[in-house]
């Protein structure tokens, strides 16, 4: 077969999956649903739905490869458990749902869907550490009084949902700020603080408690809800006891408690950008060294 020949078989074979002709009406389509799938996606990675939806690519792929190695059996079950899990999917995710159609009635959803997809997700700010320091400062000064004190860090997962149920506040991180929301007997004490970047964005939030038996018994309410919104987001929140004055860190479920000034500021350091330098490197190591070893002693006090 000559070089003429060959390239002479491939337009062939192209021409039967080429297009005859594409006009302004399928532009106009591909952009529209291109447009909609990146902002489901957006959308879908500053709530709780995003691992669900990994989960499904997962079984996806489980699913494809069953069918090109004819396993009957796992296919079969797939198959039949897709119904069940779309509305367990439903039923799990109504918030996030129910946010999303109330965003689809808003007047200004056409900017929001052009320019952004979520107002509380976009532009997305991390602690500097100015911030950090602040945090520390008053997180160990209430610990010195026994203040309790609940302060929730927020991620990538956004807690919108959580941040309505409190009382707006809109300020400037800074340890005087903290201390005073906390006092007994101030309006703002009950409840916990929701930071997203630099700044409060709200006081007095309902958190979800969990359900783990794993934790102690002597752990109060604060606890608890620690670890709860810990368990449905990614964020990071700190507690200190109003008995003890013991400073906790809920993170992805755990529960890391008895943290010294340097373990806290080195957890927090964690939350920021990932590090570029060999130097920051290091030092993001030798925070997860410490880590473990915050994991011993909590295991150790139990």
């Amino acid at each position: 077969m000559s070089f003429d020949q060959f390239l002479d078989l491939i337009q062939k074979y192209l021409y039967r999956f080429s297009i005859s002709t594409i006009g302004i009406t399928d532009i106009v389509e591909i952009i529209i649903i291109s447009a909609i799938v990146y902002q489901i996606i957006k959308w879908l990675q500053l709530t709780r739905a995003w691992t669900l939806f990994k989960g499904i690519i997962v079984l996806l792929l489980f699913a494809l490869m069953a069918v090109i190695f004819q396993l009957d059996t796992i296919a079969w079950l797939l198959s039949n458990s897709l119904s069940v899990g779309i509305m367990a999917a439903i039923v799990i995710f109504q918030p996030e749902l129910r946010r999303a159609l109330e965003q689809l009635g808003r007047k200004n959803f056409l900017r929001n869907f052009i320019f952004s997809s979520d107002e509380e997700g976009s532009q997305k700010s991390f602690l500097t550490e100015k911030g950090i320091t602040e945090i520390v400062r008053a997180v160990f000064e209430m610990s010195k009084v026994k203040t309790g004190a609940l302060i929730v860090i927020e991620q990538k997962v956004a807690l919108g949902e959580y941040e309505r149920t409190g009382i707006a506040v809109d300020g400037i991180v800074s340890s005087q700020l903290l201390i005073n929301i906390f006092e007994h007997n101030t309006p703002l004490h009950d409840g916990a603080v929701i930071i997203r970047g630099n700044r409060i964005v709200s006081a007095t939030c309902y958190l979800p408690l969990t359900d783990s038996m794993e934790l102690g018994k002597e752990l109060g309410t604060r606890h608890r809800a620690a670890v709860g919104i810990s368990e449905v987001s990614d964020s990071t929140t700190i507690v200190v006891s109003e008995e003890t004055g013991g400073v906790s860190v809920a993170k992805d479920g755990k529960l890391y408690r008895s943290l010294d000034r340097e373990e806290l500021k080195e957890r927090l350091n964690l939350l920021r950008p990932e590090p570029t330098g060999s130097m920051d490197v290091l030092k993001k190591w030798k925070g997860l060294l410490r880590n473990e070893r915050s994991e011993k002693s909590e295991k150790s006090d139990k």
